[in-house]
């Protein structure tokens, strides 16, 4: 009986907040306030979503650029805050361009901080925090080196102990990097340790002056290298998409980036990896040119991977692994038939 009177008693309390009008005037303005913020998320989302989302764009620093996705961008004010906080403001771009690398900027460990305070890879779950501590460590690595951004780079992915060691013997090469990667997986009894390439792999998203990554035709291709290898860049670090032929499908296949580039300067590309083979004529080694293609055979009989060549090496293209990026021509020798280069007709 107690109980039924306390709940009679509930309920008319209840009735009779609501018969208050200030209750009801403060429902309202609660009800207004919510209808005017998801006005301005959608407003936000409609006029700013397609230019921060849908064009790759860079930034720059160190007498370079960062060719970098847009995902990446997005950070770039944090970048610059801690840049300006820890006096590595000249390396604004290049960060980026390790960022690119290390995240995409699809990933809340933007910088992939967390192992540098001893947690589990992919802990952090703040991007302010991951990029806070990754650019502090950043430019403790980069003034231990004295400026020297492939030792800087490197140490980045190996740890600072790479430095003294690389001081040692001369400097940052790759061999040292190779022998320091070889003398840590003994050590921690892994099978290996680091990766040697990382030099490589952050500076293929970065412009320096002398022309890293920046391709320029000899005016032997029947089109504009430059202006297509432009429209590709625009899409690094985006990810694979199986089929995917335009930026709306939010990514490229290999044979789709191609397609899509070459159609916006009117050479017709269309179809697979195989179908851009037969349309395209063999070309040696010994005269390949920036705008070549280069074929591999993966998963099947046949081409069924396709790049652009750009010189030194270096092929852009669309993999399962790394999305829209740079990769080496020998490398991908070692690990497929490879078909050879092709010349657009």
């Amino acid at each position: 009986m107690e109980g039924v009177i306390r709940k009679g008693a509930k309920v008319a309390g209840a009735i009779a907040v609501l018969k208050h009008p200030f209750t009801w005037i403060l429902g309202g303005i609660l009800l207004l306030l919510t209808f005017l913020f998801g006005i301005g998320l959608f407003l936000s989302i409609s006029l700013g979503g397609e230019n921060q989302f849908e064009s790759g764009m860079s930034g720059e620093g160190a007498g370079g650029t960062a060719q970098v996705s847009a995902e990446v961008l997005r950070y770039e004010p944090l970048v610059a805050k801690y840049a300006a906080e820890y006096e590595v403001e000249d390396y604004i771009g290049l960060i980026l361009a390790l960022i690119q690398q290390e995240s995409g900027g699809r990933h809340l460990d933007v910088m992939q901080s967390s192992e540098s305070i001893g947690l589990p890879p992919g802990t952090i779950t703040d991007p302010e925090y991951s990029i806070q501590l990754g650019v502090k460590y950043f430019a403790e690595v980069m003034k231990q080196s004295k400026g020297d951004i492939h030792l800087a780079l490197q140490s980045y992915n190996f740890g600072s102990g790479f430095i003294g060691y690389a001081l040692e013997r001369g400097g940052y090469s790759k061999e040292v990097a190779m022998d320091f990667s070889h003398m840590m997986a003994i050590k921690m009894g892994w099978e290996t340790y680091g990766d040697v390439n990382y030099v490589d792999h952050v500076l293929r998203y970065y412009d320096t002056e002398n022309g890293m990554v920046l391709v320029q035709g000899d005016g032997t291709q029947i089109f504009d290298v430059e202006e297509v290898h432009s429209i590709m860049k625009q899409y690094l670090g985006r990810p694979y998409v199986w089929g995917g032929r335009t930026p709306g499908a939010g990514g490229f296949d290999c044979s789709g980036l191609l397609e899509y580039a070459f159609a916006q300067i009117g050479v017709d590309l269309y179809g697979t990896a195989q179908s851009q083979y037969d349309k395209t004529v063999p070309v040696s080694e010994d005269n390949i040119r920036p705008g070549d293609l280069v074929f591999f055979s993966t998963y099947k009989p046949g081409a069924s991977h396709v790049g652009m060549y750009v010189g030194n090496d270096q092929f852009i293209n669309a993999n399962s692994g790394n999305g829209t990026s740079y990769s080496s021509v020998e490398q991908w020798k070692d690990l497929y038939p490879f078909l050879g280069f092709r010349r657009v007709q």
